[in-house]
C-alpha cells in the first residue's frame, strides 16, 4: 500500500527497519581485506606505469627513436674528425652516448608526475590506505624499464656499426646496471622538480638548463685532457663524467675503482637529498 493510501485511509505508513544482523550480512560479507605492503604497493603503481605505455606508446619515442638518432649523428658527424674512422670512434663514444641518452630521459619522471598531480591523480592516491610514498617509488621503478630499453637500443645500433665491447657480456651487463642504478636514484631529482613546479613546461624547461651542461661538459665526446684547464676541474667533478668513466671501463672489460666509488656516492647523495625533500613536498603538499 502506498503511502497517499494510507494517508487517505487515516493508516499511518509502515516503516521496514532492517535488523542489525541483516545489515551486518549485506555490508560486511567478509573478512576485512588487509592492506598492502609498502613492495605489494609500489609494484601495483609500477605496473600502471607501463600501462600508460600501453595505451600511449608514442612515450616509446624517447627510448628508441630519440637514441638512435644521437647515435648515428654523432658518430658520423664527429667520427672522422675526432678519430681515424667512425668506427673507432664509436668504440669510444657509444658508452658515452648511452649515458647521456638515459640520463637525458630521466626528465620525464618529473614531467609526468607533474602531469599527473594537475590532473588531481595523485590527489586521489593519497587517499587511498597504501603506504605513501608507493606512488612515488612504484612510478619511478616503472621508469627502470624505459631506462633499459634506451640502452638495450643504444647497444643494438652499435652492435650493428661496428661496436665491439672487450668485456664481453658480463661487461656489458654490468655497465647497463650501473647506468640503470644512477638512473634511478637521478630521477628523483625531477620528481622534486614535477612536485614545486607549476607545470610540464617549466618541468622540461629546468631539467634541460642542468641535463645539458652536464651530459656536454663531459667526458662523453671527446678525453677531457683536450680541454683547457678551468673546464678540466668542472668535468672531473660532474657526476656524468664518472659515470661514463665507470660504464666504459666496465665495457672494456676493466675497472675504474675510483670512477665507481663516486657513482655510489652520488647515487646516494642524490637519494638520500631529493628523495626526501621529495617525500616532504608530496606529505605536504
Amino acid at each position: 500500500m502506498s503511502s497517499d493510501t494510507a494517508t487517505s485511509t487515516g493508516r499511518a505508513p509502515t516503516v521496514f527497519v532492517p535488523s542489525s544482523e541483516a545489515l551486518a550480512t549485506v555490508l560486511a560479507p567478509g573478512a576485512r581485506p588487509p592492506r598492502p605492503s609498502p613492495l605489494s604497493a609500489s609494484l601495483t603503481f609500477s605496473w600502471r606505469a607501463l600501462l600508460k605505455i600501453k595505451h600511449v606508446p608514442e612515450q616509446l619515442f624517447d627510448v628508441t627513436a630519440f637514441p638512435i638518432i644521437m647515435v648515428l649523428m654523432f658518430t658520423y658527424l664527429f667520427g672522422g674528425a675526432l678519430a681515424d674512422s667512425p668506427r673507432d670512434y664509436l668504440q669510444f663514444f657509444l658508452p658515452g652516448v648511452m649515458v647521456t641518452s638515459v640520463v637525458m630521459i630521466t626528465m620525464y619522471t618529473g614531467v609526468g608526475l607533474n602531469t599527473d598531480i594537475e590532473k588531481g591523480v595523485f590527489d586521489r592516491f593519497r587517499t587511498l590506505p597504501v603506504w605513501r610514498p608507493a606512488a612515488l617509488v612504484g612510478m619511478i621503478v616503472g621508469d627502470v624499464l624505459r631506462y633499459v630499453l634506451a640502452a638495450l637500443v643504444i647497444l643494438s645500433v652499435g652492435l650493428v656499426l661496428g661496436f665491439r665491447p672487450d668485456g664481453g657480456v658480463l661487461g656489458v651487463l654490468a655497465g647497463i646496471g650501473l647506468l640503470v642504478v644512477f638512473s634511478f636514484a637521478f630521477s628523483w631529482v625531477w620528481t622534486f622538480f614535477g612536485l614545486i613546479l607549476r607545470s610540464e613546461k617549466s618541468v622540461m624547461g629546468v631539467s634541460m638548463m642542468v641535463l645539458f651542461p652536464l651530459t656536454f661538459l663531459s667526458n662523453v665526446f671527446v678525453d677531457p685532457s683536450t680541454m683547457p684547464g678551468w673546464l678540466q676541474a668542472f668535468v672531473k667533478a660532474n657526476p656524468i663524467t664518472h659515470l661514463v668513466s665507470s660504464v666504459r671501463a666496465a665495457m672494456a672489460g676493466t675497472t675504474d675503482a675510483s670512477a665507481m666509488m663516486w657513482i655510489v656516492l652520488w647515487s646516494a647523495a642524490f637519494i638520500a637529498v631529493f628523495g626526501t625533500l621529495t617525500m616532504y613536498r608530496y606529505n605536504r603538499r
